[in-house]
């Protein structure tokens, strides 16, 4: 890989027929670089589809890509690329479903709007892959046809989908109406009973770790349970038996159902796999009654994911608060606090509550204000990073807490350059504070020096275009390939320097 030229490409300040001289040699990683740049032209984008056929994708998302653009014979990711968005022609979709290439029908029977004579082919392919790909992505009808498909993946499949009518989702789990899948992916390729080895060896080998049949395709079946119930379009009535089920990982998925019955959150509440208790937790359909049986939970991510619920009650979201370890996050029920309760929040005697609010960037500036100069460290870290916080404030905290702020002080959208820089000189060095002043808008040629000084702050700084020309240069040969990367990429780099860095065709 040239980094160099990846970074150029990506160069938001090269010259058009820079563009033009890249495209003629770009290879696949510089394609997908100059595949998303902004200002590229049409003629451009064919050019490079011609050049990296691969790079279609990208360019047909963007919208940079017509139908008249492409030859599917001679460009067949290319059509695929405008199929998927919709904006390819049918008769290419009849050409690619008798194209030979599996892959291409696997990708194909992924796109929307297909012609229905197109669908019925694809539900009719050899290859299963590509008929559990069509089953994935199908319309009511095709997918309740393709739930009787004799083969365990495909119906799999069908499971996974949320256009499947609820009917068939829920004779897919109790197996009523259908007759037995035949075979599944194991079956297909090993004698059974058959369960593939987890520390496989086989380099041909693409069965999972686990994957088993014994004729009755248990763990195709157990997956297509698992993704029916997984798919909100599952009636509630075909999946709340799985509480007792004696497969955690189904336990599990039921667990995270926003339409679960009390009785069965009840059950769910008692699980003796905390992963199971912990979806619970954070699930919006237990009730107030359960919520508080749960905050007394032993298990710590329990308590954890409990404090993310947003229907938690204040009262015990601010026991939680010293418990859960939550961290510097904002909390559904935190960011939903009314004004009287906002004001309640900031006045408690607890500052891991004053902390949790602190992470709200919509206060009110009394509030903002005074818990910008609250005495403990972790609520100013929390409130460090709201805008609107003067100089003379941010300066305040870095006073009294010192390194325990400097990086959520650096983070700060208005931090002013001056600023910025003692940031960057602080002894010793705080180096996620390094970081956010390399990338930060304010930050200054001198701060910027700083941060090269350090290893993961030296990437960020490089491609910042305050960056001197001339150093920017010099990091053209640095060691890290994330810095040349960035360097080449950064927009104040000369373009005397830039053309000479790009070959000519």
């Amino acid at each position: 890989m040239n980094h160099v030229l990846c970074g150029l490409a990506a160069n938001a300040a090269l010259p058009s027929e820079l563009v033009d001289r890249l495209i003629a040699v770009a290879d696949t990683d510089i394609a997908a670089d100059l595949a998303g740049r902004a200002d590229l032209s049409h003629a451009q984008a064919i050019a490079l589809v011609s050049r990296v056929e691969e790079s279609a994708g990208r360019l047909a998302y963007e919208g940079r890509l017509t139908a008249t653009d492409i030859d599917p014979a001679a460009q067949p990711h290319a059509a695929l690329a405008l199929l998927h968005e919709g904006v390819g022609r049918p008769e290419w979709a009849r050409l690619l479903a008798a194209d030979p290439v599996a892959v291409h029908r696997e990708k194909l029977a992924a796109c929307p709007s297909l012609p229905s004579d197109v669908v019925k082919s694809l539900a009719a392919d050899p290859d299963v892959r590509v008929v559990a790909e069509l089953a994935l992505y199908a319309a009511p009808d095709m997918a309740a046809r393709l739930a009787q498909h004799p083969h365990a993946e495909v119906r799999r499949a069908v499971a996974a989908n949320e256009a499947t009518p609820s009917a068939v989702l829920a004779a897919l789990i109790s197996g009523e109406g259908l007759a037995p899948a035949r075979r599944c992916l194991v079956c297909d390729r090993e004698k059974t009973p058959f369960v593939h080895d987890p520390e496989c060896a086989r380099l041909d080998c693409d069965l999972l770790p686990g994957a088993s049949c014994d004729g009755s395709h248990e763990s195709t079946m157990h997956d297509m349970q698992h993704a029916a119930l997984r798919n909100p379009a599952t009636p509630t009535e075909a999946v709340i038996g799985f509480a007792g089920h004696p497969s955690t990982l189904l336990r599990w998925a039921l667990a995270a159902r926003p339409d679960l019955p009390s009785e069965v959150c009840g059950r769910l509440a008692v699980d003796g796999t905390p992963g199971v208790r912990a979806d619970l937790a954070e699930n919006p359909a237990i009730d107030e009654a359960l919520i508080r049986v749960l905050a007394g939970d032993q298990g710590h991510e329990v308590r954890r994911r409990l404090a993310h619920n947003p229907h938690v009650p204040l009262d015990v979201l601010t026991d939680l608060a010293d418990t859960a370890k939550i961290g510097a996050t904002l909390l559904p029920r935190i960011a939903a606090a009314a004004p009287m309760e906002v004001e309640e929040l900031a006045k408690s005697p607890n500052p891991a509550v004053r902390m949790l609010l602190a992470q709200r960037r919509d206060l009110p500036t009394e509030i903002r204000d005074a818990l910008a100069t609250d005495p403990d460290a972790k609520v100013v870290k929390s409130i460090a990073g709201h805008p609107g916080l003067s100089e003379a404030r941010l300066r305040t905290m870095v006073d009294r807490h010192g390194s325990r702020v400097l990086a959520k002080v650096a983070a700060n959208p208005d931090t002013a350059p001056a600023l910025l820089e003692d940031l960057a000189q602080h002894q010793p060095p705080v180096q996620k504070a390094l970081r956010e002043v390399a990338r930060h808008r304010n930050a200054t040629a001198p701060a910027l020096l700083a941060c090269l000084a350090d290893k993961r702050a030296r990437p960020i700084a490089a491609g910042h275009p305050a960056l001197p020309p001339p150093v920017i240069v010099d990091l053209l040969t640095d060691t890290d390939w994330r810095v040349v990367e960035a360097a080449a990429a950064n927009p104040s780099l000369p373009p005397a320097v830039m053309s000479d860095l790009v070959p000519r065709p």
